[in-house]
């Protein structure tokens, strides 16, 4: 029973701590690192509110340490992911039926407890299981993940305001619904906040959510699903599992109460599963929503009027930060020939004055890549371009795997338009520049439009206005966020929705009501307070 319309105003921005010498926070950030690496966790899965264990111990490891044990998360298999569905079916009929205000409560309260007493615990765990600096997780994990929960209340909250019209004799209403059936959520590594986001949006909305993310990122992942059950998440609505991804796809594409899946991940995976379902199509109650964030390959295009040390600035940032791991990271540039020598020299200054290393050294700015494969990749293209008369390697290139994955950051200049780390995703420390003539700045739009497959970010680097405007114009959909005069990375909750479009997704844009309106299903109800009782019409009378 409603009592009182409830409302949910535009929150704020969690601000971002700093983390200076001498701040109480880099105190208790050191203090939290000590425990966290003091303890070896053992970490269960958690279906229908239950830790599983399994006793299939697998070993997490901080990627930049991988001699230090975290601990073990315990793997599941085919009877697990049976399993969850059935709790998050069991769960979905009390889960849709409860208050709205109840619900949106719940994650509320799990803003609130990662920004008091778990916001070192939510940086710790991102910090040790994804390497990432302080301050990169300080964005990711406490303030990203914040705004996530406290963002998506107030803009399911306005969405529920949405009504139609009225006309006299007559009320329309339109109900919200949750989906049929269950969500399966799928998380990368790079981000806690987009391992928090994809199951809680779907679950906000009153779907019930299997959510499956990286194994590299459990650490934190199993973190934040204990504090959603201390926020009082009812058991079941997400169920958090440790499988691998064929054995995940085996049972829940085939299950006829699949609903939609909220996808981050690499472009290949989500078109398989986009394949598979729309092969298993007939088998669902309903048509599946297909949410999905994929690869990037973007840019940063200055024209001959940029500041070079903006230039310069936006590269160093936007390449680099989080070792180049983002979706939105900046790998490849192109930088016109009047200042291409200046660029160079700065940027070759600035990558060698970057201190690389340990997370729990706060003057390092790069740590490491995520795990082996993921450096072997990035080596491989490195390895290629030292030898490829095509490629010229400004700065960078060491590999060192002996005690963590560290890749120093790393600029190729490729010689010709379509040199392969100019088109490629490498999705690690590795910026490819391409020299264009000053003058041949239209042509090098094109370039930028058509080199690469994805569409996600990309920046436009210039003082001359005109150049933005045009430059905004040609690359109208080369990326689905687009930055002028700054780095094509960071975006903020409720200030740059974020999402691509061509190989980079659907363009749900998390961070908004486009996101959220996927995950409900409208219902329009008319009632007629004095219902006809003749079938005729006034046209129809005698003349």
């Amino acid at each position: 029973m409603s009592l009182g319309y409830f409302d949910y105003p535009m929150p704020i921005n969690e601000p971002v701590l700093n983390y200076e010498p001498g701040s109480k926070a880099r105190e208790t950030i050191k203090k939290v690192l000590e425990e966290l690496k003091l303890e070896e966790i053992d970490i269960p899965m958690y279906i229908g509110g239950k830790e599983v264990r399994t006793g299939k111990k697998q070993a997490l490891r901080p990627p930049h340490e991988i001699s230090h044990l975290l601990g073990y998360y315990h793997e599941g298999d085919e009877r697990h992911v049976k399993q969850a569905i059935e709790a998050a079916l069991k769960a979905k009929e009390g889960w849709s039926a409860l208050s709205w205000e109840n619900r949106a409560n719940i994650f509320l309260k799990a803003a609130d407890l990662i920004s008091g007493k778990y916001r070192a615990y939510m940086n710790g765990t991102t910090m040790l299981g994804q390497s990432k600096n302080v301050y990169q997780a300080e964005i990711d994990s406490a303030c990203e993940l914040i705004d996530f929960l406290r963002f998506n209340v107030h803009f399911l909250n306005e969405i529920y305001k949405q009504q139609p019209i009225s006309s006299s004799g007559i009320h329309n209403r339109m109900e919200w619904r949750s989906l049929e059936g269950f969500v399966l959520a799928i998380t990368p590594f790079n981000f806690t906040a987009i391992g928090g986001n994809l199951p809680t949006s779907a679950a906000l909305c009153g779907n019930v959510v299997i959510w499956k993310p990286a194994h590299t990122q459990i650490f934190a992942a199993q973190m934040f699903m204990r504090i959603l059950k201390e926020a009082g998440l009812p058991d079941g609505v997400i169920n958090l599992l440790y499988v691998d991804g064929p054995t995940l796809g085996k049972q829940v594409f085939s299950h006829p109460e699949f609903a939609g899946v909220h996808f981050t991940g690499s472009t290949g995976v989500f078109n398989q599963m986009w394949k598979t379902i729309g092969e298993n199509v007939a088998r669902y109650r309903s048509y599946p929503r297909i949410v999905g964030e994929t690869g990037g390959k973007d840019f940063v295009l200055a024209h001959m009027s940029a500041n070079p040390d903006v230039l310069v600035t936006a590269l160093l940032r936007g390449a680099f930060e989080y070792q180049g791991q983002k979706c939105s990271a900046a790998s490849r540039a192109y930088i016109p020939s009047n200042m291409a020598d200046e660029v160079k020299k700065k940027l070759v200054a600035g990558i060698k004055g970057l201190k690389m290393g340990t997370v729990e050294h706060f003057n390092n700015f790069i740590n490491a890549v995520i795990d082996e494969k993921s450096f072997d990749k990035i080596k491989s293209y490195i390895d290629n371009a030292r030898k490829d008369p095509k490629a010229e390697i400004w700065v960078g290139g060491k590999c060192n795997k002996k005690e963590g994955y560290f890749i120093e950051p790393t600029v190729i200049e490729a010689k010709s338009p379509d040199y392969i780390t100019l088109c490629e995703e490498i999705f690690g420390p590795v910026l490819t520049v391409y020299v264009y003539p000053s003058n041949g700045f239209e042509k090098t739009l094109e370039l930028v439009n058509k080199t690469s497959p994805y569409a996600l970010t990309g920046s436009i680097i210039a003082t001359d206005r005109p150049a933005i405007e045009l430059a905004t114009d040609a690359l109208r959909h080369a990326a689905g966020n687009f930055y002028i005069n700054d780095k094509p990375t960071g975006a903020v909750v409720g200030q740059q929705p974020f999402g691509g479009a061509r190989a980079s997704g659907t363009n749900d844009k998390a961070g908004s009501m486009i996101n959220l309106y996927r995950w409900l299903s409208a219902r329009t109800i008319k009632e007629t307070f004095n219902p006809p009782t003749d079938y005729r019409y006034p046209f129809m009378a005698e003349e």
